[in-house]
């Protein structure tokens, strides 16, 4: 699929930067850019496979992306309206469970979607001229792409309800104060942190980083047992090549050359 407002970048450390080109929009989430987003996390990262981890940001210096297009939303009926909430959920659940760490680069407004969006991934590092928020009920609306659910997550129910329910937005400051982002820095900085952060994580076994992201996420999953998954995971990992390779490296005072396997 050729992309229409997402770009692809790979560095030299494969680190690969998927940007959400829609500028003249604030980034705003459409039909299509949520198309390509699926595409991506669920078909085409096949290509990118050699890569370390992904960072998202959004293009121009004023937004990651500043919600959803509105727009569309005009179109939309009862159902229309659950099948769009569902197709969002369903994509940001690909990034969630995406087997290889996924930083948001928040470097502007992340509003609405926007704030969905950097929220499944699996850390944020946000500017200083970030902006998060929840704004649907100016719209008589709802969060649809797991707002509700993991802003809770992230700062806990009584600030999760003032937020939704008030719509105001927090800056990269008290975002981070609450734990909704990792990292804040200067404007300009924000993509060397996200790199740094993976570059360090690209340093440790692949398959025991993927098994963390599926451990963690399985607290959060009313369908599974996240004791009982970690069980089994650290069973998988004792097996692997690279258990092998890591408990040997140590024991040799080296360092590790993990192959993923």
């Amino acid at each position: 699929m050729n992309y229409t407002n997402l770009l692809i970048e790979v560095d030299a450390d494969n680190i690969l930067t998927l940007t959400i080109n829609r500028p003249q929009a604030l980034n705003a989430l459409n039909r299509l850019t949520i198309q390509e987003l699926e595409d991506f996390f669920t078909k085409a990262y096949k290509n990118y496979e050699q890569v370390s981890g992904i960072i998202i940001t959004g293009a121009g210096e004023k937004a990651f992306v500043a919600g959803a297009d509105i727009k569309e939303f005009l179109e939309l009926d009862g159902d229309g309206g659950a099948q769009l909430a569902q197709k969002g959920q369903n994509v940001f659940f690909s990034i969630e469970n995406f087997h290889k760490p996924v930083i948001a680069l928040v470097n502007g407004f992340a509003l609405g979607g926007g704030c969905e969006l950097a929220m499944s991934c699996h850390m944020r590092v946000a500017t200083e001229n970030a902006k998060f928020g929840q704004p649907e009920v100016n719209l008589g609306l709802i969060p649809g792409y797991g707002g509700t659910q993991r802003l809770i997550q992230y700062i806990g129910k009584g600030k999760a309800m003032e937020l939704l329910m008030t719509a105001d937005m927090i800056g990269a400051a008290e975002a981070h104060t609450h734990g909704l982002v990792n990292h804040v820095t200067p404007a300009g900085e924000g993509m060397g942190k996200a790199k740094e952060i993976l570059k360090k994580i690209s340093t440790k076994g692949p398959v025991a980083i993927s098994k963390i992201i599926e451990t963690v996420n399985a607290y959060f999953d009313k369908n599974q047992d996240g004791f009982a998954r970690e069980v089994v995971e650290f069973g998988h990992t004792t097996r692997t090549q690279d258990f092998v390779e890591g408990a040997t490296a140590f024991v040799e005072k080296r360092r590790a050359d993990f192959k993923g396997n």
